[in-house]
């Protein structure tokens, strides 16, 4: 089978979507499928193409929503169209599928909508996430897409909530290489970052920023400190993300000025990391949370913390909670409520057996629920569906 992925970005770009890609594209090229990904070019980034564990990747600023943003989006209709008509033209795919192509611009939906049935190719979606305007209902209802897939439960229900088909809709959770995420102790990573040694981390793993609650997690951090003076925040600091209304400098600015007005400057670690060092940041820490102050459509970070065997702390927001068990595999908190989640953290830097029973429970689940390759054969099975039907 010959796959079209078309994304907004694609690593070094970071973002959920992103590494969903990262997962989803190699592991269905080691099914013996061809892939080919258009996405956005990255400043200073010279290659416009290369090869990703198998996938070929064609860059393109059109593809760019930060450049876009910027620019605006009247007039790019042609250059839109053949950008796509060439990228399509190359690939010869029996399937294109789109991610996130429900929102931010009309015209590169409608023109992916276009090719899709001039040349008989079924469009899949893949929802990472949902608006509440009208480019997301005119792009979600208006454009023909022959299946739709949701990365929750919370997002397919948003979807019907807006008058989409439940017939179109398949829910196909996040999946992770549970062979790079494991268990155990940290050991270079104490080497690159001393800060982290002698300390009791908690690590909380989003982009920095106020919808992700990085600002819940450092006044939860003012508290912690009485109970556990060595507590280290480690907060996950960006440089290149998808920054669709450029909130982010804004965002990191503020969370900074936080951490130094309640003087927390000691117990707080910001970087910028890649993914190669994320599973080794799960092992130097005790637990992770995530504790977001939005409808989070899924949390693909929460996989990965359990995959090495941490417990996880999230709020009661969007589809989290159908990963997280409240006293289970983690613990579920109301969002904003700053109190509970200090509550719930000192909890578990007190009592190690909690954290190893909540942990070993939530590497367990993925195991049997959220593996890459049970994400990439329930893809396939809608590619084949759609296929099946167009002969």
């Amino acid at each position: 089978m010959r796959i079209a992925m078309f994304h907004w970005g694609f690593p070094p770009i970071i973002g959920g979507v992103e590494t969903h890609l990262t997962m989803l594209c190699p592991e269905l090229v080691r099914k013996g499928h061809k892939v080919f990904l258009l996405t956005s070019s990255v400043e200073g980034m010279g290659k416009i193409e290369e090869v990703f564990e198998g996938t070929y990747v064609k860059r393109t600023p059109l593809m760019d929503l930060n450049w876009l943003y910027k620019r605006g989006l009247e007039g790019i209709d042609d250059r839109v169209k053949e950008a796509f008509s060439d990228f399509i033209e190359k690939a010869h795919p029996d399937i294109i599928h789109a991610h996130n192509m429900h929102y931010f611009s009309h015209a590169h939906a409608k023109i992916l909508e276009a090719l899709a049935r001039k040349k008989g190719i079924p469009l899949v979606l893949t929802a990472h996430n949902v608006w509440d305007d009208i480019v997301f209902l005119d792009l979600t209802l208006d454009i023909a897409w022959d299946a739709v897939i949701a990365v929750s439960e919370f997002i397919a229900k948003e979807l019907i909530s807006v008058g989409l088909s439940k017939r179109r809709i398949t829910v196909i959770h996040h999946g992770i290489d549970i062979k790079k995420f494991l268990p155990g102790k940290a050991g270079a990573i104490l080497k690159k970052y001393p800060v982290l040694k002698n300390k009791r981390a908690f690590f909380h793993p989003a982009r920095t920023g106020l919808a992700k609650g990085s600002d819940i997690s450092v006044k939860a951090l003012r508290i912690i400190k009485k109970a556990v003076p060595d507590a280290l925040l480690i907060l996950a600091g960006t440089r290149r993300i998808i920054d669709w209304g450029a909130t982010q400098h804004k965002d990191l600015a503020y969370i900074v000025q936080l951490v130094k007005r309640f003087g927390l400057e000691e117990n707080t670690f910001i970087e910028v990391f890649t993914r190669k060092e994320m599973p080794e940041l799960y092992q130097a820490c005790e637990f992770a949370i995530y504790p977001s102050s939005v409808g989070e459509p899924f949390g693909l970070t929460m996989l990965e913390a359990m995959a090495c065997s941490r417990p996880m702390i999230v709020t009661n927001s969007g589809g989290m909670p159908e990963i997280v068990k409240d006293g289970v595999n983690g613990f579920v908190v109301k969002i904003r409520d700053y109190k509970a989640l200090a509550e719930r953290c000192i909890a578990l830097f007190q009592d190690e057996a909690l954290r190893n029973s909540l942990g070993e429970a939530g590497r367990e689940i993925v195991g049997q629920k959220y593996t890459q390759g049970i994400m990439a054969e329930n893809t396939l099975a809608v590619y084949r569906k759609l296929i099946a039907r167009k002969k």
